[in-house]
Protein backbone atom coordinates (compact mmCIF):
# COMPACT_ATOMS: atom_id res chain seq x y z
CA UNK A 1 0.00 0.00 0.00
CA UNK A 2 1.79 2.71 -0.91
CA UNK A 3 2.33 5.99 1.70
CA UNK A 4 0.41 8.25 1.32
CA UNK A 5 1.30 11.01 4.18
CA UNK A 6 2.22 14.54 3.92
CA UNK A 7 6.06 15.23 5.19
CA UNK A 8 5.44 18.66 4.39
CA UNK A 9 5.40 19.42 8.20
CA UNK A 10 8.51 17.30 8.70
CA UNK A 11 10.52 19.28 6.10
CA UNK A 12 9.21 23.09 6.22
CA UNK A 13 11.63 25.15 8.07
CA UNK A 14 11.39 26.17 11.74
CA UNK A 15 11.33 30.08 12.63
CA UNK A 16 13.97 31.19 14.99
CA UNK A 17 13.00 32.23 17.67
CA UNK A 18 13.68 35.34 19.14
CA UNK A 19 16.65 34.18 21.73
CA UNK A 20 17.99 32.12 19.05
CA UNK A 21 18.22 35.32 16.64
CA UNK A 22 19.48 37.56 19.00
CA UNK A 23 22.27 34.37 19.63
CA UNK A 24 22.59 34.59 15.65
CA UNK A 25 23.31 38.10 15.84
CA UNK A 26 25.83 38.25 18.79
CA UNK A 27 27.93 35.90 16.43
CA UNK A 28 27.58 38.25 13.57
CA UNK A 29 29.26 41.13 15.50
CA UNK A 30 31.75 39.39 16.66
CA UNK A 31 32.61 38.39 13.81
CA UNK A 32 32.02 42.03 12.35
CA UNK A 33 34.37 43.50 15.24
CA UNK A 34 37.39 40.98 14.07
CA UNK A 35 36.98 41.43 10.26
CA UNK A 36 36.13 45.09 10.99
CA UNK A 37 39.07 47.21 8.45
CA UNK A 38 38.04 50.21 10.62
CA UNK A 39 36.30 50.95 14.41
CA UNK A 40 36.93 53.51 16.53
CA UNK A 41 38.20 51.37 18.94
CA UNK A 42 40.16 47.68 19.05
CA UNK A 43 39.44 46.57 22.45
CA UNK A 44 41.25 43.56 23.76
CA UNK A 45 37.81 42.38 24.75
CA UNK A 46 37.69 42.01 20.70
CA UNK A 47 40.36 40.36 19.89
CA UNK A 48 41.71 36.88 20.10
CA UNK A 49 43.84 34.59 22.69
CA UNK A 50 46.56 35.27 20.21
CA UNK A 51 46.31 39.06 19.37
CA UNK A 52 45.83 39.31 23.67
CA UNK A 53 49.02 37.40 24.42
CA UNK A 54 51.19 39.53 21.28
CA UNK A 55 51.08 42.41 23.35
CA UNK A 56 53.25 40.42 25.62
CA UNK A 57 56.11 40.58 22.96
CA UNK A 58 56.32 44.46 24.54
CA UNK A 59 56.87 43.23 27.68
CA UNK A 60 60.76 43.94 27.50
CA UNK A 61 60.63 47.02 26.79
CA UNK A 62 58.83 47.79 30.50
CA UNK A 63 60.56 45.75 32.62
CA UNK A 64 63.61 43.68 32.76
CA UNK A 65 62.37 40.32 32.31
CA UNK A 66 65.94 38.75 33.88
CA UNK A 67 64.05 39.47 36.95
CA UNK A 68 62.84 36.68 39.03
CA UNK A 69 59.54 36.12 38.81
CA UNK A 70 56.84 37.25 41.25
CA UNK A 71 55.49 35.22 44.21
CA UNK A 72 52.42 36.40 46.06
CA UNK A 73 52.41 39.76 45.02
CA UNK A 74 56.58 40.49 45.16
CA UNK A 75 58.87 41.36 42.56
CA UNK A 76 57.31 42.84 39.63
CA UNK A 77 53.87 43.07 41.53
CA UNK A 78 55.86 45.29 43.74
CA UNK A 79 57.30 47.44 41.48
CA UNK A 80 53.85 48.26 39.54
CA UNK A 81 52.50 49.45 43.11
CA UNK A 82 55.47 51.88 43.60
CA UNK A 83 54.84 52.99 39.84
CA UNK A 84 51.02 53.53 40.61
CA UNK A 85 51.96 55.22 43.76
CA UNK A 86 54.00 57.80 41.95
CA UNK A 87 51.44 58.39 39.55
CA UNK A 88 49.04 59.02 42.00
CA UNK A 89 51.09 61.34 44.42
CA UNK A 90 50.07 58.34 47.32
CA UNK A 91 52.41 57.26 49.91
CA UNK A 92 51.73 53.62 48.68
CA UNK A 93 49.61 51.05 46.62
CA UNK A 94 48.46 47.76 46.49
CA UNK A 95 47.41 45.59 43.41
CA UNK A 96 44.52 43.97 43.26
CA UNK A 97 42.83 41.26 40.97
CA UNK A 98 39.85 42.79 40.88
CA UNK A 99 38.58 46.30 41.46
CA UNK A 100 35.34 45.15 43.01
CA UNK A 101 38.07 43.19 45.92
CA UNK A 102 40.08 46.67 46.25
CA UNK A 103 36.84 49.11 46.46
CA UNK A 104 35.10 46.45 49.42
CA UNK A 105 38.54 46.13 50.99
CA UNK A 106 39.21 49.97 51.06
CA UNK A 107 35.89 50.82 52.06
CA UNK A 108 35.48 48.08 55.00
CA UNK A 109 38.97 49.48 55.95
CA UNK A 110 37.49 53.25 56.85
CA UNK A 111 34.76 51.71 58.49
CA UNK A 112 36.48 50.28 60.43
CA UNK A 113 38.63 53.33 61.32
CA UNK A 114 35.21 55.88 61.41
CA UNK A 115 33.15 53.61 63.06
CA UNK A 116 30.19 53.89 60.50
CA UNK A 117 29.72 51.24 57.83
CA UNK A 118 27.27 53.64 55.96
CA UNK A 119 29.03 54.37 52.74
CA UNK A 120 27.30 57.46 50.70
CA UNK A 121 26.94 56.60 46.89
CA UNK A 122 25.34 57.04 43.33
CA UNK A 123 22.51 55.16 42.68
CA UNK A 124 24.66 54.39 39.47
CA UNK A 125 27.64 53.50 40.85
CA UNK A 126 29.32 50.30 39.92
CA UNK A 127 28.88 48.30 43.11
CA UNK A 128 25.11 49.25 43.07
CA UNK A 129 24.34 48.26 39.80
CA UNK A 130 26.86 45.22 38.62
CA UNK A 131 28.15 43.80 41.85
CA UNK A 132 25.65 42.16 43.37
CA UNK A 133 24.94 44.40 46.29
CA UNK A 134 28.92 42.99 47.70
CA UNK A 135 29.01 45.78 49.66
CA UNK A 136 26.18 44.71 52.25
CA UNK A 137 26.41 41.21 51.26
CA UNK A 138 30.38 40.53 51.97
CA UNK A 139 31.37 43.33 53.67
CA UNK A 140 28.83 44.42 55.84
CA UNK A 141 28.76 47.85 54.94
CA UNK A 142 25.99 50.06 53.74
CA UNK A 143 25.55 51.91 50.92
CA UNK A 144 23.15 55.00 51.65
CA UNK A 145 22.65 56.58 47.81
CA UNK A 146 22.72 60.38 47.49
CA UNK A 147 20.66 60.38 44.45
CA UNK A 148 20.09 58.22 41.25
CA UNK A 149 19.27 60.81 38.42
CA UNK A 150 21.32 60.44 36.08
CA UNK A 151 23.69 63.27 36.72
CA UNK A 152 26.75 63.74 39.55
CA UNK A 153 25.61 64.41 43.38
CA UNK A 154 25.90 68.03 44.20
CA UNK A 155 27.65 68.91 47.55
CA UNK A 156 23.95 70.65 49.02
CA UNK A 157 23.02 66.59 48.84
CA UNK A 158 26.13 65.46 50.72
CA UNK A 159 25.11 68.23 53.41
CA UNK A 160 21.79 67.35 53.66
CA UNK A 161 22.00 63.64 53.59
CA UNK A 162 19.34 62.61 56.28
CA UNK A 163 21.45 60.19 58.51
CA UNK A 164 25.53 60.18 59.40
CA UNK A 165 28.09 58.29 56.92
CA UNK A 166 31.60 57.47 57.30
CA UNK A 167 32.80 57.38 53.73
CA UNK A 168 31.64 59.51 50.58
CA UNK A 169 32.34 57.44 47.31
CA UNK A 170 32.56 59.29 44.46
CA UNK A 171 32.91 57.11 40.64
CA UNK A 172 34.86 59.38 38.49
CA UNK A 173 33.24 59.03 35.58
CA UNK A 174 29.98 58.31 36.44
CA UNK A 175 29.60 55.42 33.66
CA UNK A 176 26.17 54.15 33.48
CA UNK A 177 25.07 58.09 33.70
CA UNK A 178 27.15 58.71 30.39
CA UNK A 179 30.70 58.77 31.35
CA UNK A 180 30.01 61.94 33.19
CA UNK A 181 32.27 64.27 35.15
CA UNK A 182 32.09 67.24 37.50
CA UNK A 183 33.14 70.49 37.10
CA UNK A 184 36.52 70.81 39.18
CA UNK A 185 34.26 73.42 41.22
CA UNK A 186 31.85 70.90 41.75
CA UNK A 187 34.34 68.56 42.69
CA UNK A 188 35.62 70.36 45.13
CA UNK A 189 32.59 71.66 46.67
CA UNK A 190 31.16 67.54 47.19
CA UNK A 191 34.58 66.47 48.47
CA UNK A 192 34.34 69.73 51.42
CA UNK A 193 30.72 69.05 51.87
CA UNK A 194 31.50 65.42 52.74
CA UNK A 195 34.70 66.68 54.85
CA UNK A 196 32.00 69.06 57.19
CA UNK A 197 30.24 65.20 57.64
CA UNK A 198 33.47 64.23 58.79
CA UNK A 199 33.30 61.73 56.20
CA UNK A 200 36.45 60.18 54.24
CA UNK A 201 36.50 59.97 50.55
CA UNK A 202 37.22 57.53 48.18
CA UNK A 203 37.06 58.41 44.56
CA UNK A 204 36.29 54.94 42.41
CA UNK A 205 38.30 56.39 40.08
CA UNK A 206 38.22 52.77 38.21
CA UNK A 207 38.66 55.61 34.87
CA UNK A 208 40.43 58.21 36.43
CA UNK A 209 43.44 57.64 34.18
CA UNK A 210 41.65 59.53 31.26
CA UNK A 211 40.06 63.01 33.80
CA UNK A 212 42.75 64.87 33.23
CA UNK A 213 41.28 66.79 30.44
CA UNK A 214 38.22 67.61 31.54
CA UNK A 215 39.56 68.75 35.21
CA UNK A 216 42.76 70.50 33.33
CA UNK A 217 44.83 69.31 36.17
CA UNK A 218 47.40 66.24 36.56
CA UNK A 219 46.33 62.92 38.09
CA UNK A 220 48.14 63.73 41.79
CA UNK A 221 46.01 66.69 42.03
CA UNK A 222 42.63 65.28 40.79
CA UNK A 223 43.92 61.89 43.16
CA UNK A 224 44.79 64.37 46.08
CA UNK A 225 40.94 65.25 47.06
CA UNK A 226 40.44 62.15 48.36
CA UNK A 227 41.68 59.90 50.84
CA UNK A 228 42.44 56.99 49.13
CA UNK A 229 41.47 55.99 45.12
CA UNK A 230 41.16 52.97 43.25
CA UNK A 231 42.21 52.65 39.66
CA UNK A 232 41.62 49.86 37.02
CA UNK A 233 44.58 48.68 34.75
CA UNK A 234 42.03 47.26 31.88
CA UNK A 235 39.59 49.89 31.63
CA UNK A 236 41.31 52.70 30.02
CA UNK A 237 44.84 50.93 29.68
CA UNK A 238 44.14 47.81 27.78
CA UNK A 239 45.56 45.60 30.41
CA UNK A 240 44.74 41.94 31.25
CA UNK A 241 43.28 42.60 34.21
CA UNK A 242 43.93 44.04 37.57
CA UNK A 243 43.36 47.52 39.54
CA UNK A 244 45.31 49.40 42.20
CA UNK A 245 43.91 50.53 45.33
CA UNK A 246 46.22 54.15 46.37
CA UNK A 247 46.15 56.17 49.79
CA UNK A 248 48.43 56.44 53.50
CA UNK A 249 50.42 53.48 53.62
CA UNK A 250 48.70 52.83 57.01
CA UNK A 251 45.62 52.22 54.87
CA UNK A 252 47.11 49.97 52.23
CA UNK A 253 49.07 47.90 54.82
CA UNK A 254 45.86 47.25 56.10
CA UNK A 255 44.17 46.62 52.60
CA UNK A 256 47.15 44.01 52.27
CA UNK A 257 45.88 41.98 54.69
CA UNK A 258 42.02 42.46 53.83
CA UNK A 259 43.46 41.60 50.13
CA UNK A 260 44.74 37.92 51.61
CA UNK A 261 41.74 37.20 53.31
CA UNK A 262 40.00 37.89 50.51
CA UNK A 263 41.71 35.73 48.24
CA UNK A 264 43.54 38.42 46.10
CA UNK A 265 47.05 37.08 47.65
CA UNK A 266 47.32 34.92 44.16
CA UNK A 267 50.80 32.82 43.59
CA UNK A 268 51.96 34.68 40.48
CA UNK A 269 50.37 37.55 38.68
CA UNK A 270 53.26 38.42 36.45
CA UNK A 271 51.28 38.19 32.84
CA UNK A 272 48.42 40.83 34.31
CA UNK A 273 51.08 43.20 35.88
CA UNK A 274 53.25 43.12 32.98
CA UNK A 275 50.35 44.23 30.55
CA UNK A 276 49.29 47.00 32.99
CA UNK A 277 52.90 48.38 32.87
CA UNK A 278 52.70 48.09 28.99
CA UNK A 279 49.49 49.81 29.48
CA UNK A 280 50.54 52.97 31.41
CA UNK A 281 53.62 53.02 29.47
CA UNK A 282 51.93 53.18 25.93
CA UNK A 283 48.57 53.89 26.69
CA UNK A 284 48.53 56.62 30.05
CA UNK A 285 50.46 59.07 26.92
CA UNK A 286 47.85 58.70 24.58
CA UNK A 287 44.55 59.16 26.72
CA UNK A 288 44.12 63.47 26.23
CA UNK A 289 44.79 62.29 22.47
CA UNK A 290 41.63 59.94 22.14
CA UNK A 291 39.50 62.47 24.96
CA UNK A 292 39.50 65.20 22.50
CA UNK A 293 39.16 63.46 19.51
CA UNK A 294 35.96 61.59 21.23
CA UNK A 295 34.95 64.85 20.90
CA UNK A 296 35.18 65.22 17.08
CA UNK A 297 33.56 61.90 16.88
CA UNK A 298 30.29 62.69 18.98
CA UNK A 299 29.68 66.16 16.75
CA UNK A 300 29.62 63.71 13.72
CA UNK A 301 27.38 61.80 14.92
CA UNK A 302 24.93 64.76 15.89
CA UNK A 303 25.16 65.70 12.50
CA UNK A 304 25.38 62.55 10.81
CA UNK A 305 21.94 61.46 12.68
CA UNK A 306 20.15 64.79 11.51
CA UNK A 307 21.41 64.59 7.89
CA UNK A 308 19.90 61.02 7.84
CA UNK A 309 17.02 62.63 9.07
CA UNK A 310 16.29 60.23 11.87
CA UNK A 311 13.48 61.28 14.18
CA UNK A 312 15.64 61.51 17.21
CA UNK A 313 18.99 60.55 18.57
CA UNK A 314 20.94 61.41 21.27
CA UNK A 315 24.90 61.77 22.31
CA UNK A 316 25.39 61.70 26.04
CA UNK A 317 26.89 63.90 27.29
CA UNK A 318 27.11 66.15 24.13
CA UNK A 319 30.13 66.70 24.67
CA UNK A 320 32.39 63.86 26.43
CA UNK A 321 34.10 64.65 29.07
CA UNK A 322 36.20 61.23 28.33
CA UNK A 323 36.75 59.12 25.04
CA UNK A 324 33.79 57.22 26.24
CA UNK A 325 30.10 58.14 25.38
CA UNK A 326 26.48 56.77 24.89
CA UNK A 327 24.46 57.13 22.20
CA UNK A 328 20.44 56.68 22.26
CA UNK A 329 18.19 55.55 19.24
CA UNK A 330 14.46 55.60 19.32
CA UNK A 331 14.16 51.80 18.18
CA UNK A 332 13.55 48.77 19.83
CA UNK A 333 17.04 47.01 20.55
CA UNK A 334 16.63 44.56 18.25
CA UNK A 335 16.43 46.79 15.30
CA UNK A 336 19.67 48.82 15.98
CA UNK A 337 21.52 46.06 16.69
CA UNK A 338 20.18 44.39 13.34
CA UNK A 339 20.99 47.36 10.97
CA UNK A 340 24.60 47.91 13.27
CA UNK A 341 25.54 44.50 12.52
CA UNK A 342 24.33 45.05 8.94
CA UNK A 343 26.00 47.93 8.00
CA UNK A 344 29.44 46.44 9.32
CA UNK A 345 29.65 43.16 7.35
CA UNK A 346 28.60 45.52 4.60
CA UNK A 347 30.77 47.89 4.68
CA UNK A 348 33.57 46.39 6.87
CA UNK A 349 33.19 49.58 9.36
CA UNK A 350 32.18 49.19 12.48
CA UNK A 351 30.74 52.58 13.94
CA UNK A 352 28.58 50.42 16.69
CA UNK A 353 30.58 47.33 17.96
CA UNK A 354 29.34 47.28 21.10
CA UNK A 355 25.69 45.64 22.31
CA UNK A 356 22.94 47.79 22.41
CA UNK A 357 20.66 48.05 25.48
CA UNK A 358 16.89 49.10 26.21
CA UNK A 359 16.57 52.34 27.90
CA UNK A 360 12.62 52.47 28.10
CA UNK A 361 9.82 50.99 25.52
CA UNK A 362 11.52 51.84 21.71
CA UNK A 363 14.42 53.24 23.20
CA UNK A 364 18.07 51.95 23.00
CA UNK A 365 21.32 52.94 23.74
CA UNK A 366 25.10 52.04 23.58
CA UNK A 367 28.33 52.72 24.56
CA UNK A 368 31.20 54.69 22.01
CA UNK A 369 34.38 53.89 22.72
CA UNK A 370 37.10 55.81 21.42
CA UNK A 371 40.90 54.96 20.88
CA UNK A 372 43.95 54.88 18.24
CA UNK A 373 41.47 53.03 15.65
CA UNK A 374 39.53 56.09 16.33
CA UNK A 375 42.21 58.62 15.73
CA UNK A 376 42.50 57.70 11.98
CA UNK A 377 38.60 58.84 11.60
CA UNK A 378 37.90 62.56 10.02
CA UNK A 379 34.36 63.95 10.69
CA UNK A 380 33.42 62.81 7.59
CA UNK A 381 34.44 59.51 7.53
CA UNK A 382 31.57 59.42 11.07
CA UNK A 383 29.15 60.97 8.98
CA UNK A 384 29.73 58.52 6.27
CA UNK A 385 29.65 55.89 8.65
CA UNK A 386 26.11 56.86 10.30
CA UNK A 387 24.82 57.96 6.76
CA UNK A 388 25.53 53.90 6.03
CA UNK A 389 23.90 52.54 9.17
CA UNK A 390 21.07 54.96 8.78
CA UNK A 391 19.86 53.13 5.51
CA UNK A 392 20.59 49.75 6.83
CA UNK A 393 18.44 51.20 9.66
CA UNK A 394 15.50 52.13 7.19
CA UNK A 395 15.73 48.50 5.77
CA UNK A 396 15.31 46.65 9.14
CA UNK A 397 12.71 49.10 10.10
CA UNK A 398 11.05 48.47 7.06
CA UNK A 399 11.11 44.38 7.38
CA UNK A 400 9.75 45.03 10.74
CA UNK A 401 6.59 46.49 9.44
CA UNK A 402 5.63 43.85 6.51
CA UNK A 403 5.88 41.21 8.97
Amino acid sequence: MADTRDDTAETAPTTPTLEEQREERYRRRKAAQRSAKRTLARLGVHQSLRDRLALLEAADEVYDLDRPVDLYGGGVVEDLERKVAGLLGTEAAAFFPTGTMAQQVALRCWAGRTGNPAVALHGLSHPELHERHAFSEVSGLRPVRLTSEARLPTAAEVRDLDEPFGALMLELPLRDAGYLLPSWEELTEVVAAARERDAVVHFDGARLWETTVHFGRPLDEIAALADSVYVSFYKSLDGFAGAALAGPATLITEARAWRHRYGGQLFQQFPTVLSALIGLERELPRLPEYVRHARVVAAALREGFAGAGLPWARVAPEEPTTHDFQVWLPYDVDVVHEAAVRAAEATGVMLFAGPWDPKGPGIAFTEVHVRAAGLEWTADDVKEAVAQFAARLGDVVAEAGER
